[in-house]
């Protein structure tokens, strides 16, 4: 039972870091990269979908983002989709393809950004905290029931802690890398 509890939390501290992962990606550097426009979505026959799904998304360099879509109609959605993102990008037009330019950061959009990524880790870190305390809280109701002792309520408490410790230092890893990304030039 123990064992199956520890991997229960660990399974679900992983999600909570590849959840922040995913996040993290949405936040956009001076880089421009595919991820970018996952969560943009286009009205495809009557259904929201994302634009991934009706066009094909590509790198054309460092800074520009190319779109085509597989059906010629679409183009004008997806840069009416894109443009009224959150994301604060102009697509342009060029007949089969959308070039979306990243526009350069200024210094006080990075700061903004970095105290986004923040917000973002210490979410990250308040949900492993919360499947630390559900864990113990399981632990000590097995205590309760007599189905563990003790001691073995301890070491697994002390096993849980060792997982919420590496997991947070994964988290604030990846902060660190992020804000690193942000405040390049």
């Amino acid at each position: 039972m123990i064992s199956e509890l520890k991997k229960n939390a660990e399974q679900k501290m992983l999600k909570s870091v590849e959840a922040l992962k995913t996040d993290l990606a949405k936040i956009r550097t001076g880089r421009a990269h595919t991820g970018l426009l996952d969560h943009v979505m286009v009205e495809y026959y009557g259904s929201m979908v994302p634009v991934n799904q009706v066009a094909n998304i590509t790198l054309i360099d460092a800074r520009t983002i190319g779109v085509q879509t597989w059906e010629k109609p679409m183009l004008p959605k997806v840069e009416r989709a894109i443009r009224d993102s959150d994301l604060g990008l102009n697509p342009s037009n060029m007949g089969e393809l959308l070039r979306v330019p990243m526009p350069a950061l200024t210094e006080e959009r990075r700061r903004d950004l970095t105290k986004v990524v923040r917000q973002e880790g210490e979410g990250a870190k308040v949900a492993i905290r919360n499947l630390r305390r559900d864990a113990n809280q399981q632990l000590k109701d097995a205590v309760k029931d007599k189905e563990i002792s003790e001691d073995d309520e301890r070491r697994a408490e002390e096993d849980v802690q060792k997982l919420t410790d590496r997991y947070v230092a994964e988290i604030d890893k990846l902060l660190a890398a992020k804000e690193q990304e942000l405040m390049q030039i």
